[in-house]
């Protein structure tokens, strides 16, 4: 008779402009807990662009505050806490789904991907069963789905019933369609991961590891996407909004 499993310990939170963020050294870890308990998760890569958005659309942000984990995706996110005394390494979120992933090998636990463009979640599911062998991904579905088809895929969830499912749709799209759907499959752990997929089916590449370490993998993403530099404005908002906050010049969002 196999052992039961544990149940996952609720973790300490801070507040990233008001917005909540969990705080803990292996979160893919926590998450694996989760899967093997049966209990179901919504998981929110936080960075500086979406703090800022959460602050001017009250759903986003009411949204984040009812998910289960919220992770420090960005560097500014990494940054703030730092000012505030609390060190926690960033935790970017193709990297911690892919971990997630690789967890699920060999337990009878499988995975769901749902969005991007058309073919780019089956290329995306094709590299990374070769990467992980025996990694089991039931279904993929890409982000182009009529209002008309969404039933239907809501009955194939609801049929397979994973264990994981990753929503690339963008945010805020992602994070609202989570939260409208889990009821679906209550015991899977979601993840809106945005553009994972085009990384992982290989057409687009992440930032060399020395710029993320160095926490700017923003910059490469800039070079790479030089139409970004509107969104990217929101990196230097965010830094002024912060200090500004941490200053007690600025009421924190509640």
């Amino acid at each position: 008779m196999s052992p039961t499993p544990t149940q996952p310990e609720a973790l300490p939170t801070d507040r990233v402009l008001g917005v909540p963020i969990h705080l803990h050294e292996d979160y893919a870890g926590w998450l694996g807990d989760r899967v093997r308990s049966g209990r179901g998760a919504h998981v929110v890569t936080l960075n500086a662009e979406m703090s800022m958005l959460a602050g001017r659309e009250v759903q986003l942000g009411e949204t984040i505050d009812r998910a289960e984990l919220v992770i420090p995706d960005g560097a500014g996110v990494v940054l703030y806490l730092k000012l505030k005394g609390k060190n926690i390494r960033r935790a970017p979120g193709i990297e911690t789904s892919e971990a997630l992933l690789a967890s699920l090998v060999g337990t009878g636990k499988a995975a769901f991907f749902f969005g991007g463009a058309p073919g780019m979640p089956d290329d995306a599911a094709a590299n990374l069963t070769r990467q992980y062998p025996g990694l089991d991904i039931v279904g993929t579905q890409h982000g182009y789905v009529k209002p008309e088809e969404m039933p239907e895929l809501l009955d194939r969830l609801k049929t397979l019933q994973p264990a994981v499912i990753l929503v690339g749709l963008g945010v805020p799209r992602q994070e609202y369609w989570i939260a409208e759907h889990r009821r679906v499959c209550p015991n899977a752990v979601w993840i809106g991961v945005g553009g994972s997929f085009d990384v992982w089916a290989g057409v687009k590449t992440r930032a060399p590891k020395w710029m993320g370490d160095n926490h700017l993998e923003w910059l490469y993403r800039l070079y790479c996407e030089p139409w970004r530099w509107r969104r990217m404005l929101a990196l230097p908002k965010f830094a002024i909004v912060s200090l500004l906050e941490l200053a007690g010049l600025r009421k924190e969002r509640t």
